[in-house]
């Protein structure tokens, strides 16, 4: 988990992009950067607050379509993993290893989380990978 230890701890911060504090998007977009030397789009004024899941919910959809993303069966480590909050799929964790992902923890601070625990398992949506990461799809 070399990699994803060097996110832990990041502070949340609405809108955030940089390791000052982020929302998930966020995150997934420092981690692209530093990690793999690929931009994502900041989504900068495309929602108006992170708690408005159907906005979220709505790039996402539109990014799965439109964009770079693709779904993958097997999940590998920077793979996007995708879990509904409420009946929204708005968040977003990056895969770390077959058990864990690093993600924004609610209103505290960026961790690694189990995915198999029933938090996380039943909310799960799929993971996604970005073209430039090479894909194959489902």
């Amino acid at each position: 988990m070399s990699w994803a230890s060097r996110y832990v701890g990041i502070p949340q911060a609405d809108f955030g992009r940089s390791e000052m504090g982020c929302d998930c998007w966020g995150l997934a977009r420092l981690v692209y950067a530093r990690e793999l030397g690929i931009g994502l789009p900041s989504y900068d004024g495309a929602y108006v607050s992170p708690d408005e899941h159907a906005e979220v919910a709505a790039l996402i959809s539109g990014a799965e379509v439109d964009g770079p993303w693709h779904p993958v069966a097997t999940p590998e480590p920077f793979d996007l993993l995708l879990f509904r909050r409420g009946r929204f799929r708005s968040h977003i964790g990056i895969n770390v290893d077959t058990r864990h992902m690093l993600h924004m923890d609610g209103t505290e601070q960026a961790r690694i989380a189990d995915i198999r625990a029933p938090r996380w398992s039943s909310r799960f949506c799929g993971a996604y990978r970005h073209v430039e990461r090479g894909v194959q799809c489902l």
